[in-house]
């Protein structure tokens, strides 16, 4: 290992539908990252290995600017950002986008099967985001914020009094599993009507249809780009979403009564479409004791780096205690 003054964590970003892996310098940058395709594995031991390959490729191709260059096992920790997580034992519980990976999926014990010695670390993928806000980007400073995760899923993490919420099974904090609308659209957890099946990219798409757009081939993305080019059909789904949104967050508030709810995910990207019709949504059904007390952020951190430098800095700060 060639010696500098810096540690390097590797954070990991676990999605639906792709993983990302990241090399974290000890001041926070990324100094170099590569992606794994979630859904082309079935086999977690297979998953887990294919990782330790990638790990041990960012570690050999180290820092430029520094110097680095390791294996696997310099590094400082592995902390991985993942849905269901189970921080007490290390692994993922039935993660419902990611049912190839049934019952309990164990990060510790298969990265210690591949000859990985050193802490590995994980949580829930939203709260890894938290966390990377709390450490780097606008929540720093903050006691009491709540982050909001819109992709395949929708994820959340809860920070109340400086630490993040895990109640007494390790996974609180499921907010996009708060059941929105009774009996309404299925889930992908099994139920019936959470907020998930109505604010994830997957439900944005599936209320442009349901209004009945006709863009071949929609996405959240293109829905997004038709809603800011004046489309009728656009610009009502994110009318509904937004409205959606806004009552989850009001709700959320309640709960823990935090300073600031931040936003982060590829359909934050749309802007005014989501944001007006969020915003007023969450004023009309905020509770009034809570009236300018607690506002809606966008992420000050990029998407793409937010989960990962959460998730190396959980490894990192979590080795030292």
């Amino acid at each position: 290992m060639t010696k500098n003054h810096f540690s390097y964590t590797l954070g990991i970003d676990l999605g639906g539908t792709n993983t990302e892996l990241g090399l974290v310098r000890g001041d926070g940058h990324i100094v170099s990252r590569t992606v794994l395709s979630t859904t082309k594995y079935t086999d977690f031991p297979t998953f887990v290995g294919d990782m330790v390959k990638a790990i041990a490729e960012l570690a050999a191709a180290g820092d430029p600017a520094t110097g680095w260059r390791g294996t696997v096992n310099d590094l400082q920790g592995i902390g991985i950002g993942a849905p269901n997580a189970d921080p007490t034992r290390g692994c993922m519980v039935e993660p419902p986008n990611l049912k190839q990976f049934k019952g309990v999926s164990n990060f510790v014990e298969e990265f210690r099967a591949h000859g990985v010695t050193i802490p590995v670390r994980v949580d829930n993928d939203a709260n890894a985001a938290a966390y990377g806000e709390y450490i780097y980007g606008g929540a720093k400073g903050m006691e009491h914020f709540i982050m909001i995760t819109l992709g395949t899923g929708v994820g959340s993490g809860i920070v109340v009094d400086g630490r993040l919420v895990h109640g007494s099974t390790g996974t609180a904090g499921e907010l996009g599993h708060n059941i929105l609308i009774p009996d309404g659209r299925p889930c992908s957890c099994g139920r019936k009507g959470c907020l998930e099946a109505y604010t994830s990219a997957r439900g944005i798409v599936q209320t442009y249809r349901e209004l009945g757009g006709t863009l071949a081939n929609a996405d959240s993305k293109a829905i997004g780009d038709a809603a800011n080019a004046g489309d009728s059909v656009a610009l009502e789904t994110f009318r509904q979403v937004g409205r959606w949104l806004g009552i989850a967050c009001a709700n959320a508030v309640t709960f823990s009564a935090p300073q600031s709810i931040f936003l982060m995910g590829g359909p934050t990207k749309v802007g005014k479409p989501l944001l007006e019709p969020l915003q007023a949504s969450f004023e009309e059904h905020l509770l009034n004791i809570y009236q300018g007390k607690c506002d809606i952020r966008m992420s000050q951190l990029h998407a793409n780096e937010v989960a990962i430098l959460g998730a190396a800095a959980l490894a990192e700060v979590r080795s030292e205690r």
